[in-house]
């Protein structure tokens, strides 16, 4: 259900992002060596950058890092310039119901580096941070923003193109819709391959909070026996994390992805609505996973990718310590952050995180820095 009034606006994006005054710049961090590290920790979110030992000191395949310094930087200087036929897709939608109310009061502005952001600008600065990561990383691959027909997304974007898709894009309903919106793509690129059966582009679906931080495209070169891939983690209830989910681009792989994305979206439809809100796709995952009765869930303890075929399609498990990695939850946090990290997941609380960490790379230069920074704040709740 949509519920709009003439007097706010309202936004809707993935993941959904909160925000609150008085940021500051992850560059007073980057010029002070002399960083003070928490001696509590924290119970409320703060409005800036705390630094703090750095997870997985002197383990082996971790990053080592020395404060922001990376100790052994060259497993990080190896970023592609390929990317060939790669297409990520994420779900984003804004909505502007009164161009006569002013949004953009003083007292609703956040100040991240030497830019203050309204709500809505905000959440558009972390989808074009975003987008700056892939752009770097893998700098020939496109971005496809599924989004509402009414949402007013006014961006302009070398390589970034917007597909409008009908739906119900409501808070309430916004994890159901991204499953809807995946299927409809997908449908869309199938019926595309029918008139165009030369050309192949295989497909990364993510939420737009993500960091690209190395080649993606190994994937597809090293695992050439699947349809899709998932990342999972070791845990019980929710072994599975819907915000990576890569689909390769041949005609029998489009279709395996989307049959079994149709198998989920029903599990979610039937099972899991009272949980509609947040987690009720990452729930229905996990339930067509372990509903194939020749499922080991025993290989989600262990860190390693794996396939495996369930129903008609051949799913790839990736680890989330590699491929989803997220400050603090999630596998091998506490652990450290492997050396061969590509994506960094600033769900949550970790907004600020993530604008702060693409300005801190983009002064510096330095993925592997950057990563550093990342790590070492990984375990402080922030504002947004």
């Amino acid at each position: 259900m949509r519920v709009f009034s003439g007097w706010r606006r309202f936004l809707f994006c993935l993941p959904l992002i909160f925000f609150l005054p008085h940021l500051f710049s992850v560059m007073e961090l980057h010029q002070n060596s002399n960083v003070e590290y928490p001696q509590k920790k924290h119970s409320k979110k703060v409005d800036h950058l705390v630094l703090g030992p750095a997870a997985g000191q002197g383990l082996p395949n971790r990053l080592q890092c020395e404060g922001i310094k990376a100790l052994n930087k060259s497993f990080f200087s190896h970023i592609s310039r390929g990317g060939e036929n790669i297409a990520f897709v994420t779900v984003f939608a804004i909505y502007n119901s009164s161009p006569n109310i002013h949004v953009d009061d003083k007292s609703d502005l956040v100040i991240v580096g030497n830019t203050s952001y309204s709500k809505v600008e905000r959440s558009m600065a972390i989808l074009n941070v975003f987008i700056d990561f892939i752009q770097t990383t893998m700098p020939q691959s496109n971005i496809i923003i599924l989004t509402d027909p009414a949402s007013d997304l006014q961006m302009r974007r070398n390589r970034v193109a917007f597909h409008p898709i009908q739906g119900e894009y409501s808070r309430d309903r916004l994890m159901l819709q991204r499953i809807r919106s995946y299927i409809a793509f997908l449908e869309t690129r199938l019926e595309e391959l029918s008139h165009n059966k030369g050309h192949i582009t295989h497909y990364i679906f993510t939420d737009s909070d993500v960091a690209m931080v190395n080649d993606l495209g190994q994937i597809f070169r090293d695992y050439p026996n699947f349809h899709l891939a998932l990342t999972f983690r070791n845990n019980k209830a929710q072994p599975l994390n819907s915000g990576f989910i890569a689909v390769r681009g041949t005609p029998d792989g489009i279709l395996r992805a989307k049959v079994f994305l149709q198998e989920v979206l029903k599990v979610y439809s039937s099972k899991y609505m009272s949980a509609s809100r947040m987690l009720g796709d990452q729930l229905a995952l996990a339930w067509v996973i372990k509903s194939d009765p020749s499922f080991d869930t025993t290989k989600f303890t262990k860190p390693q990718a794996f396939l495996e075929k369930i129903g008609g399609a051949s799913v790839l498990f990736l680890p989330c310590a590699i491929y989803n990695w997220t400050p603090p939850e999630g596998a091998g946090q506490f652990h450290g952050m492997p050396l061969d990290v590509k994506v960094v997941h600033f769900k949550g609380s970790r907004k600020r995180l993530m604008l702060e960490s693409w300005n801190f790379f983009n002064s510096s230069g330095n993925m592997s820095d950057m990563l550093c920074l990342i790590l070492s704040s990984g375990r402080t709740k922030y504002d947004f």
